[in-house]
């Protein structure tokens, strides 16, 4: 054998077993932290999971996000996670808990998971995965509940933040833990349009909200004037906003609550004045809705610089 063709192999085999240490390296080097169970139970109690929720958990680990939101709420759901030893782990998991009739887990990368059923979605995640789910994450039915384990959405603020103490942290040494929760919510900017019967006639309003995530502002037309909306709140489906505006020359209070759907607004109005007084049911309508604005954007991972804290 010539000695040119020992030292080709040689280094075929040097190249080969290179790379295999360095994928391994890229794969570990994303470290499994698992989330402390206290903080499982208060990311599920903050997000209100009961029997009628649907838990997909991204990046699942041993499964016991999952697992605890069907054995202790009822939930249904399943888990993702790249780690085949995890998965293994998880279904163990879950048959000695006795939820495997509710629960599920996949090797599957989070990128490529229909969210669709998801009622809740929580995660732990590294920043720039949760940035690159963001666009999805909005694009789920309204009212859909997500909840992370120590790390935001950046300017996506949350409806609720949450900061313990974890005891179990880091394999016991303790840590803070923060939690994030969100409600994907509809989207509303536009125009819209309604009556009221007012003082005995039909009066007009037009409405024009803009909207930043969860974040209402805007104006009122009545008549001949344009009043700012006050107090504007959007969770998932459920709006509500109020203005004053005048009534036969007297100021009066109009507050309103309503719930999404589509194009539509129904709800109800209550008008409060030195002499008006009541509550209307309230139905409203979207004109021609505004050009969508650019989608998030952010870097595509590869797979092997994606991770997740379970």
């Amino acid at each position: 054998m010539s000695s040119l063709f020992v030292d080709r192999a040689a280094a075929l085999l040097f190249w080969g077993l290179t790379s295999a240490v360095s994928a391994f390296a890229a794969e570990l080097s994303v470290p499994y932290v698992p989330t402390p169970q206290e903080v499982v139970e208060r990311m599920l109690q903050i997000a209100k999971v009961g029997p009628g929720d649907y838990l997909i958990d991204l990046g699942s680990g041993d499964g016991r996000i999952v697992i605890t939101a069907a054995k202790k709420h009822g939930a249904r759901g399943f888990g993702v996670d790249l780690d085949p030893q995890r998965i293994r782990e998880s279904n163990e998991n879950a048959r000695r808990a006795g939820v495997t009739d509710r629960v599920a887990f996949y090797q599957r990368d989070l990128f490529d998971t229909d969210l669709g059923e998801a009622t809740v979605i929580t995660m732990y995640l590294l920043p720039r995965v949760n940035l690159e789910l963001r666009p999805r994450l909005l694009q789920l039915k309204p009212g859909t509940r997500i909840v992370s384990h120590d790390f935001s959405m950046d300017d996506w603020k949350p409806d609720a933040h949450v900061a313990m103490d974890a005891k179990d942290k880091y394999g016991g040494s303790g840590g803070k833990s923060d939690i994030y929760f969100w409600v994907v919510p509809a989207r509303v900017a536009g125009t819209w349009r309604w009556e009221l019967p007012v003082a005995g006639k039909p009066r007009a309003y037009e409405v024009t909200l803009e909207q930043r995530y969860q974040v209402l502002s805007g104006a009122v037309r009545v008549g001949d004037r344009t009043v700012k909306l006050q107090n504007a709140r959007l969770s998932g489906e459920e709006i509500r906003f109020s203005f004053t505006a005048g009534v036969n020359g007297a100021p009066v209070k109009h507050e309103f609550r309503g719930k999404v759907d589509g194009d539509a607004i129904g709800g109800s109005a209550t008008l409060s004045g030195a002499r008006i007084e009541g509550q209307l049911q309230w139905n409203a309508r979207r004109g021609a809705r505004p050009a969508v604005a650019p989608r998030d954007t952010g870097l595509r991972l590869s797979q092997s610089s994606r991770g997740a804290f379970n």
